[in-house]
């Protein structure tokens, strides 16, 4: 990787873009900008496959890698970065959807910025301080064959309190009762849709499942991609149900244990369904479940209409509980 100003920096750049079928910025060849060798960008690339988009600035340009995890937030994780093309300085600024059929397809976003210091920049080793809104802290890049480097944390965990994803979570039962509690101003009420139990895994944009053992299985064909997509740098673990809804195979998903490095089960499940709510998670294979607080007559009746075998009540206040079948969740046949 050259640092030195010579021949253009930008015709690759140039020859992978036409500037009549991409909003991407492509300057004409000439003089490269000077600048102060501080901005950073790091950019969510929904291309083919969702990676994250590192660019500093350095001599005129923006220097790339392609991160398909994402930036580390720990030192003891240790994030493939791809060496890609020079691109312009005005791509710092830049968020759109390149067209489809054009190199890099797919919905661009700014995901972070800032500026950085440089402490070591050698073709083979960078060493930068980021100061970002979502990243900040001292990083070092360093090549390990051809256009393959790594991306490593030098500080300690942005976060020390936050907890890794859980390898595998037993999902909690319900117990199945002949009648709807009594007071049901104590509950929330779902509807069981007859489905396969599955936990979905979602961390650096790539999801994994476990089955109603917890046992690593497969999700649907590309479901696990597109789920990952949705929520990004967003690490979460998703109890639910693969159902057939309106003739399509659809993940339902009812509750969230895991976000943002942070357990949940302790949480009363209110709060999880609310986190899950906030996280607009509704695809073309996935959907946020619906859930109704005290509404245990309307749920039953549209269960029936709908032929669904049951309603599930869950208390308020309940946590989950994993592994366990509880009577904090009743599953009562329609």
């Amino acid at each position: 990787m050259a640092t030195a100003k010579k021949g253009d920096r930008l015709a690759e750049y140039r020859g992978r873009r036409a500037a009549a079928r991409t909003p991407e910025p492509v300057p004409a060849e000439g003089p490269l900008p000077e600048g102060d060798d501080d901005t950073f960008v790091i950019q969510e690339h929904h291309a083919r496959s969702l990676h994250w988009d590192v660019r500093l600035e350095r001599d005129g340009v923006l220097v790339s890698w392609a991160v398909p995890k994402g930036v580390p937030a720990d030192p003891e994780n240790n994030h493939l970065a791809v060496r890609t093309e020079d691109h312009p300085l005005e791509y710092a600024a830049f968020e759109g959807d390149i067209p489809k059929g054009e190199y890099g397809a797919g919905k661009m976003m700014i995901w972070d910025r800032g500026t950085y210091e440089t402490e070591k920049w050698s073709d083979r080793e960078v060493k930068v301080v980021l100061h970002g809104s979502r990243v900040s802290g001292r990083y070092v890049l360093f090549r390990t064959r051809g256009k393959n480097w790594m991306i490593h944390r030098m500080d300690p965990p942005a976060d020390p309190d936050a907890e890794p994803v859980p390898e595998a979570v037993r999902p909690m039962l319900p117990e199945e009762h002949g009648r709807l509690p009594r007071d049901r101003t104590r509950y929330a009420f779902e509807f069981a849709w007859g489905g396969r139990r599955l936990l979905a895994y979602v961390e650096g944009g790539r999801t994994r499942f476990t089955d109603g053992r917890a046992r690593e299985t497969g999700g649907p064909a590309g479901l696990g991609s597109r789920l990952g997509a949705a929520l990004g740098a967003r690490p979460a673990v998703l109890d639910g149900e693969l159902a057939e809804v309106e003739g399509q195979e659809t993940y339902l998903l009812s509750d969230l244990l895991y976000l943002d490095g942070r357990p949940l089960l302790d949480e009363p499940y209110r709060r999880r369904r609310e986190l899950l709510d906030d996280l607009d998670l509704n695809g073309p294979r996935w959907q946020t479940a619906p859930w109704y607080p005290g509404e245990a007559d309307a749920v039953r009746k549209a269960a029936r209409s709908q032929g669904l075998p049951g309603v599930l009540a869950k208390r308020l206040d309940a946590p989950y509980e994993p592994g366990k079948r509880s009577g904090a969740w009743r599953y009562v046949p329609v």
